[in-house]
């Protein structure tokens, strides 16, 4: 697991963190199982506090996808399908409303918000995510 801090970037340290990790296993980096750094590990390695560390893995754990147990690394837990995630649901959707209107406010058009929406898939694609679209809980291919 290879994590960078940027210290210019506004996003809290712990969401830098959380983010870093959910593209490594989209794309393939992180595995089912595969044991994370220990809180204290990831700390002193990124130079942060052991809260900040515990912070991005309990956000982790709560979507499902790192196992933490007391005393022991932490598991990278991955769905099986997209099935596993179930429907879109509405704190997703209000996040993609609230970026939505974040990009207008800021004088980004439409076009723009498209076309930066799918630059960012295609550099998740070019890394290796095998992306799927999903309507309403199916698939289409």
């Amino acid at each position: 697991m290879l994590i960078s801090i940027d210290e210019e970037n506004r996003q809290p340290i712990y969401l830098q963190i959380v983010r870093q990790v959910k593209e490594q296993i989209l794309v393939g980096e992180l595995s089912e199982g595969d044991e994370l750094p220990s809180v204290r590990e990831l700390g002193e390695s990124l130079g942060i506090s052991l809260h900040t560390a515990r912070s991005a893995y309990q956000v982790l754990s709560d979507a499902g996808l790192l196992r933490v147990r007391l005393g022991k690394r932490a598991r990278v837990v991955t769905p099986t399908s997209a099935s596993h995630l179930g429907p879109p649901n509405d704190d997703f959707e209000l996040r993609m409303r609230e970026l939505i209107i974040d990009g207008l406010l800021q004088g980004t058009n439409t076009d723009e918000l498209h076309q930066i929406l799918d630059q960012e898939i295609a550099a998740l694609s070019a890394r290796g995510a095998t992306l799927g679209i999903r309507t309403r809980g199916k698939e289409e291919t």
